[in-house]
């Protein structure tokens, strides 16, 4: 795993001052890197009882479907609002300063389906614990959170309470 963390570029300073970025996209120009990375991550979910995954816009995409394709089971989008053009339910969750929504599809789970929740990055936890809420809301039961990258000071998991979670690569500060 030390050759997918040297794949990604560290950004100091940015969003803003303080601030260690770590950006994919480096990882995701490599083929070899972006090829180990999605075969790691698939290769924990195949036999598992999953029923379709849903993914956090907008770097969860890249992997949320593509897991799903490896699986052969469905993709569930979950979008800020007003970005899905049927009936939706939200979740709304706090932020450092105020708050945010995703929504998703009030169709797109089905009681008791099984749904994997996938995005790039798990920092504070608040947007996947939203993900699970509103997976759980719509009668799915979540099978495990999976994400690239979790910057484990930051204490995520402690969000996703009992939920399992699962990091490919994980930072300590």
């Amino acid at each position: 795993m030390e050759e997918l963390k040297e794949a990604i570029r560290e950004v100091p300073d940015f969003p803003k001052e303080g601030i260690l970025f770590y950006d994919i996209t480096t990882l995701l120009k490599d083929g070899r890197a972006f090829s180990k990375a999605v075969d790691a991550l698939s290769s924990r979910y195949e036999g598992a009882q999953i029923d379709s995954v849903a993914a956090i816009e907008a770097r969860g995409y890249i992997f949320g479907p593509t897991l799903a394709y490896r699986l052969g089971v469905g993709f569930i989008p979950v979008r800020k609002p007003g970005k899905l053009p049927a009936r939706t339910i939200q979740e709304t969750y706090e932020l450092e300063y105020g708050t945010d929504t995703i929504e998703m599809h009030e169709d797109a789970v089905g009681k008791g389906q099984k749904i994997l929740i996938v995005d790039d990055l798990l920092a504070t936890g608040g947007t996947a614990a939203a993900a699970c809420r509103l997976v759980e809301k719509a009668g799915g039961q979540v099978v495990e959170c999976c994400f690239l990258i979790e910057l484990s000071f930051l204490k995520g998991r402690e969000k996703l309470g009992p939920r399992k979670v699962f990091s490919l690569l994980a930072y300590d500060a």
